[in-house]
């Protein structure tokens, strides 16, 4: 009997592996697909490639045949290599539970004291009529396109969409956005999905909210979608309409649940139903980060080895959307309490003026009463390199004042943390750079 089994290879399933070797357990690894799951070669690292490839104005094929060789490049150092480091049994193959302490994968049966389940996510597609029959991208064709198109509408409109658009539009595509929602990114603040709107338009993205999509049929030189609000035609369809756990893995005869998001259902711990597994990362149906993908595989580790009982702070979780300007948040929308809040343009941030990215602002929500930060939402240049430290701040559970009380460096658009606090106090217009 092994003691334990990591079921997946992706963020989540590296983080436990790397755990588990330093806790002195040489754990059993399974996994299928090109190793390193979704971020790696399908998500994060070839998107955010190309989006810097099309803002410094390379073309389309010169930039995918780049992207594809560093992500090879990645997957090897990051991946592929870091097997060698470690004490690992690595297992490729599909795996499904047989019992509640036993996986199979192929015809070899795999016994286990503790496992990780961390198989991750793919792209949800819901019914729309014709859609399957005229063929549609998700995010793994449009990251690797096999041909040049000149119009792409995209069906959603959350980060993917979001960052897929700006990206298309970089290489000379015209491009729609199809959002059934009265806002992008509806569950951000307000004054960030309007301001990310304007943005999208002024790049020449259509965007179109409250929309219904009803069916899509054959046009003369394309795909016709046929909404609530009228027909929209493109050469190609990207569905940008979320992801769903990976979790076809006969887990009934494991005794474990899943949850009301169809993905595996956890305690504040990651311990599933079935005390002797754990699940870690998209596979858990909650926020889908790469990140916290890895960070949860070490908890989960820790937790099943040697019992800890850790849990995580998700309101210090943060979350970038990879758009120019960056979108970025940590913590609570400022509706989600009875909670006080400041503004701050980026307009007003001397460093955003230098750069000319004048676009944007920063919004800081805090608790009445004590002042303790409890959400930071940021539409500016680079704001994906300085959410962390309102992660750390909201993880502390800081104050105003001790952002206040902390010498940020002039000029950064970074700073914007603390004029945003002081904003609380003053009318920050009327101060000089440096308070």
């Amino acid at each position: 009997m092994k003691d334990l089994v990591i079921i997946g290879y992706g963020a989540a399933g590296f983080a436990s592996l790397i755990e588990a070797n330093e806790l002195g357990i040489k754990p059993v690894l399974i996994g299928y697909g090109p190793i390193g799951g979704t971020c790696v070669n399908v998500g994060c690292v070839p998107s955010k490639r190309l989006l810097h490839l099309g803002e410094k104005g390379r073309d389309f094929f010169s930039s995918f045949e780049d992207t594809k060789q560093f992500v090879n490049r990645c997957r090897k150092e990051k991946y592929e290599d870091v097997l060698s480091y470690y004490d690992v049994e690595l297992i490729e193959g599909k795996a499904h539970f047989i019992s509640p302490h036993e996986v199979k994968v192929g015809n070899k049966v795999i016994e286990g004291k503790k496992f990780i389940i961390a198989t991750g996510s793919s792209p949800f597609i819901p019914e729309i009529p014709g859609l399957k029959d005229l063929g549609y991208w998700t995010n793994v064709e449009a990251l690797n396109p096999d041909r040049k198109i000149s119009s792409l509408v995209i069906i959603g409109g959350r980060a993917e969409a979001l960052e897929f658009s700006q990206m298309y539009r970089n290489f000379g595509v015209e491009v729609a956005i199809l959002q059934r929602s009265k806002t992008l990114i509806p569950d951000w603040e307000p004054e960030i999905s309007l301001e990310i709107q304007k943005v999208l338009e002024e790049k020449g993205i259509y965007v179109v909210t409250d929309v219904k999509v009803k069916e899509v049929k054959k046009g003369e030189g394309g795909k016709v979608i046929v909404t609530n609000k009228g027909e929209i035609e493109a050469e190609e369809i990207l569905m940008a309409t979320g992801r769903k756990p990976n979790v076809d893995l006969n887990l009934s005869s494991a005794g474990v649940e899943l949850n009301e998001k169809g993905g595996i259902k956890v305690n504040d711990e990651l311990q599933t139903t079935n005390p002797n597994i754990y699940a870690a990362g998209d596979v858990i149906g909650d926020k889908m980060l790469e990140a916290l993908a890895g960070y949860e595989g070490t908890v989960a580790v820790r937790n099943a080895i040697k019992g800890e009982h850790k849990k995580i702070d998700f309101l210090s979780v943060p979350q970038v959307i990879f758009t120019r300007p960056n979108l970025a948040r940590v913590g609570l929308n400022s509706f989600d309490g009875d909670f006080d809040s400041r503004t701050v343009k980026m307009k007003d941030i001397v460093k955003a003026q230098i750069i000319d990215e004048e676009k944007g602002l920063i919004k800081m929500v805090v608790e009445k009463g004590s002042k303790r930060v409890m959400g930071v939402h940021v539409m500016a240049e680079n704001a994906a390199e300085f959410i962390g430290e309102a992660a750390l701040a909201i993880k502390h559970r800081m104050t105003i004042d001790d952002i206040i009380d902390t010498v940020h460096v002039f000029p950064t658009v970074a700073e914007s943390l603390r004029i945003v606090a002081l904003a609380f106090y003053k009318d920050v217009k009327k101060l000089s750079c440096c308070v």
